[in-house]
């Protein structure tokens, strides 16, 4: 034991090392899996370490929640479907603001218990040498500022989590009243943090509590669903810098770095998604959402006319071209297609047909959501290409099939300045010799947004599951005996 406590800064060390190869090896597919395994290591040299550097750990309270910590994870991790990912993600989130908020409860109640027992025993503990406990300065703005995050984070992401998960009771919210109450929440929370911070003020410290956890929830309710993705990638910016600030609390460097890590890494995500939309972080959470913006625009809504197909036309149609460029959206994930697609992929190589899959950075409910999908259903990592590899590809490409994807393909961006993603960059399906669009019907997609592509006279629309349309089109294309 003392020589782990001897050695637990090279051990920290270590641990931060393999943390910064995790991020490494998570920013590209074919290196997630190595990626994973240098996080785990680190965190199990985090966790073992601090058990043996801590002062009077009472072990068994320790064991006993993180053995049913982990029978819950693993067998989330085993049964959850890919289509509830993004929710699973959002709650994982809101368990790390909940854990900062807890422990900066916990911190300040010890420290008053502290406190108390000196003010009774004073003469006797004083004559022992024992000076009378009191917090910092820095203590009380390290829990200031960890638990309003905390509070925020909780908050903000089990309301993401219902959100994606259709739950009733994360309704979006929307009117004038609601920036004047944001503003209103988010000032009488800081004011309470700042007299706790100066006074140490239990009352204002409650306060200030409970105002973060409401304006968590008011922050995120208005958010668009199509903004949902950038909002998952910045609440895990904010659930690494609250766990960053429950290390500054517990004065443990693995978790300040760890959590620090967590949030810039975070942030950088967010702000290359916002990138991808044309859009600020600030007009994403505070600017209305997307689908809103559409509603107000569009009035009544006018009938089109547009082309429909059937699985035999589509097969017919890619098992003769030269190149394929497959677009998935959220509807494979909602459809389970992965796998269906996958196979459809590799017997049109059979064929002779070049194939390859386009990859929106804000495709699907969180980020890389369809970079996911497709590992899962083993697609070869060379034919998964990013927005700005394949655009310049679309031109001279026979066939475009879209699974289920909408914002990402919606020329309206590029030629529609009235649009509310004008200015966004899209994936440029529209220039390909002939689109393809899979979709249960012509209904808006999660943002609200009708699509110029679908009415275009090249593309021809395939209503159905999406996991079904592609096993008719995988079929269409064996019993024509190619």
């Amino acid at each position: 034991m003392e020589l782990i406590r001897e050695y637990s800064g090279w051990l920290y060390l270590v641990g931060a090392i393999l943390f910064i190869l995790t991020l490494r090896g998570l920013s590209s597919p074919k290196t997630a899996i190595q990626g994973n395994r240098y996080g785990m290591v680190a965190m199990a040299i985090a966790v073992l370490t601090t058990f043996f550097v801590a002062d009077h750990v009472v072990v068994w309270l320790i064991l006993i929640p993180m053995a049913l910590g982990a029978v819950v994870g693993i067998t989330r991790a085993r049964t959850v479907p890919m289509t509830q990912m993004p929710e699973t993600v959002a709650l994982m989130h809101s368990l790390v603001g909940l854990s900062a908020v807890l422990i900066a409860i916990a911190a300040i109640l010890h420290n008053n218990h502290l406190v108390g027992l000196f003010e009774q025993n004073t003469s006797a503990l004083q004559n022992a040498g024992v000076e009378q406990p009191h917090m910092s300065k820095v203590h009380f703005f390290e829990l200031f500022v960890g638990c309003f995050v905390g509070a925020i984070t909780f908050t903000a992401s089990l309301f993401a989590y219902g959100k994606l998960a259709a739950k009733k009771w994360a309704k979006t919210i929307a009117g004038g009243w609601v920036k004047p109450l944001q503003a209103i929440l988010f000032a009488v929370m800081i004011v309470c943090g700042g007299y706790f911070f100066t006074t140490g003020n239990m009352a204002a410290f409650w306060l200030m509590t409970a105002f973060a956890l409401a304006f968590g929830w008011v922050w995120i309710a208005p958010v668009g669903g199509g903004d949902m993705p950038v909002v998952v990638s910045l609440l895990n910016s904010f659930s690494g810098w609250a766990a960053a600030g429950i290390g500054f609390t517990l004065e443990n460097n693995m978790l300040i770095v760890a959590g620090s890590l967590v949030g810039s890494s975070g942030a950088i995500l967010s702000y290359i998604m916002c990138k991808a939309m044309n859009r600020s972080i600030l007009n994403v959470l505070f600017g209305g959402s997307a689908s809103t913006a559409a509603v107000a625009a569009s009035g009544e809504k006018v009938e089109r006319n547009y082309r429909s197909g059937s699985a035999d036309d589509a097969g017919f149609l890619m098992s003769n071209a030269d190149s394929v460029v497959i677009v998935p959206g959220y509807g494979m994930a909602q459809g389970r297609a992965q796998n269906a697609v996958k196979e459809l992929a590799m017997l049109l190589k059979e064929e002779g047909v070049k194939v390859r899959f386009a990859i929106h950075p804000v495709a699907g409910r969180m980020p890389g959501h369809m970079n996911v999908l497709l590992a899962e259903a083993d697609v070869p990592y060379d034919d998964i290409l990013e927005m700005d590899e394949i655009n310049s590809d679309f031109p001279a490409t026979d066939v475009v099939l879209v699974i289920g994807a909408n914002d990402v393909v919606n020329p309206a961006a590029k030629d529609n300045p009235g649009s509310p993603i004008y200015g966004m960059p899209i994936l440029e399906a529209y220039k390909a010799r002939t689109i393809m669009v899979i979709k249960r019907s012509m209904a808006t997609g999660y943002a609200g947004l009708d699509n110029d592509l679908f009415y275009d006279e090249k593309t021809m629309m395939i209503f159905g599951d999406a996991k079904k349309v592609v096993e008719d089109m995988t079929k269409s294309i064996n019993g024509a005996g190619h």
